[in-house]
């Protein structure tokens, strides 16, 4: 129960350039009728840095790079395909897309929107995978909807 308690937590971990990308970014999916979840804990042990879902079910993974460092020391994105049916990398306007990979969909994001200059290509989940994923997805939501009603449910005994 406790892996799906309200995230993220602050860590110190998140620079201030990736806060804003994952605000545009979310601002944007919410705009287009897709629901996204940040720092949402996969069964793998990863965290996604935004998991969204579709008016239809479909999942995408946005993983934010806020700088040419952050995205060339990571290793770990190519496990993400495994949780989704679109994997997109979100990046600030600055950044140089160029060097992301081409078999992924892009954001460019500020903290007041985000613009997809390229849309992620489909790779369908399993139906089991899905249905894990979905069912995750809405206790994580109604978990993190619950402590914005009751802030000292985080402080009660689980």
């Amino acid at each position: 129960m406790r892996a799906l308690l309200p995230e993220p937590r602050p860590d110190g971990r998140q620079s201030e350039t990736a806060r804003a990308v994952q605000r545009g970014v979310l601002r944007h999916l919410a705009l287009a009728g897709m629901a996204g979840l940040p720092e949402f804990s996969l069964v793998s042990g990863r965290r996604a840095d935004i998991l969204a879902m579709g008016p239809k079910g479909e999942i995408t993974i946005i993983e934010i790079k806020s700088s040419v460092t952050d995205f060339r020391t990571d290793a770990k994105w190519h496990e993400y395909r495994d949780f989704c049916d679109r994997l997109m990398f979100a990046v600030p306007v600055d950044f140089p897309v160029e060097i992301l990979p081409e078999e992924t969909g892009l954001f460019v994001a500020d903290a007041f929107g985000a613009e997809c200059l390229r849309p992620a290509p489909l790779h369908p989940l399993p139906p089991a995978t899905r249905k894990a994923l979905t069912l995750r997805f809405a206790r994580a939501a109604a978990m993190r909807l619950a402590v914005l009603y009751d802030p000292d449910l985080l402080r009660a005994e689980m």
